[in-house]
């Protein structure tokens, strides 16, 4: 009986860029002894959850996804996450330590580029690294603040996005993993399934078509500023290496 075992990687990236201004109002990501705090006015509380999608093609509630990204409790997982992954610095040379002290000067600006669609992202570091079969990978490492931007989208998109996948897919979601796979490719194997077909797809995301891509989301995300951020962290956006 042939088992067909498809694996699918969605690499997630988070975000960041860099630039200065201050905050005002109270409002945006800050840090108080040691506690990343954020205070944006008419934000949701923390245990309320974002609308999810219903089915693949839902575009229901998705038109005022921008307010739901610049959210106090949205930005402050964001900026927690970040800190979290540390990472290098981008083109700019922003360290995430230096993140939060940008934040609190440059926020308001930050915020009004998301909820009017105009936030431009820096281009991406470009950095090779030797792979152990010979040649090098490209890797592209964004600024600290368009991975926290990105990550910040993430969180938004995700609840509505990953419920529409398929339940056999285990790469880069959250409340699964890769010993979840091992467990139920191990629970083939003892129902007497004796065949794999393994499938990858080479150079995915070197190749993938980002206008068909685009024309994708547009049918499960009302929300147009989204839309054009999302468009300018592509190969002709913001996701170009210096």
């Amino acid at each position: 009986m042939l088992e067909r075992v498809t694996r699918r990687r969605a690499a997630g990236r988070e975000v960041s860029r860099g630039h200065s201004s201050r905050l005002g109002s109270g409002e945006g990501p800050n840090e108080t002894e040691g506690e990343t705090t954020v205070t944006l006015e008419g934000a949701r509380p923390q245990n309320e959850e974002a609308p999810t999608a219903g089915h693949g093609n839902g575009r229901s509630g998705t038109s005022r996804l921008m307010e739901e990204v610049v959210e106090r409790d949205n930005l402050k997982a964001a900026l927690k996450r970040v800190r979290q992954n540390k990472g290098s610095p981008g083109i700019d040379g922003m360290t995430v330590d230096e993140l939060v002290v940008y934040l609190r000067e440059h926020w308001p600006r930050l915020r009004e580029a998301l909820l009017t669609g105009t936030y431009q992202p820096l281009p991406v570091k470009r950095q090779e690294i030797p792979k152990k079969t010979g040649g090098v990978r490209l890797l592209g490492i964004p600024t600290v603040l368009d991975r926290f931007i990105q990550q910040a989208l993430l969180q938004v998109l995700q609840p509505r996005f990953d419920p529409t996948f398929s339940e056999h897919s285990y790469g880069f979601r959250p409340g699964r993993s890769a010993q979840q796979a091992i467990a139920k490719a191990q629970r083939y194997v003892e129902e007497g399934r004796r065949y794999v077909v393994d499938v990858d797809l080479e150079k995915f995301f070197d190749r993938v078509n980002h206008d068909v891509l685009m024309g994708r989301l547009a049918k499960r995300i009302a929300d147009t500023r989204m839309l054009r951020v999302i468009r300018r962290h592509g190969p002709r956006g913001g996701d170009r290496t210096t």
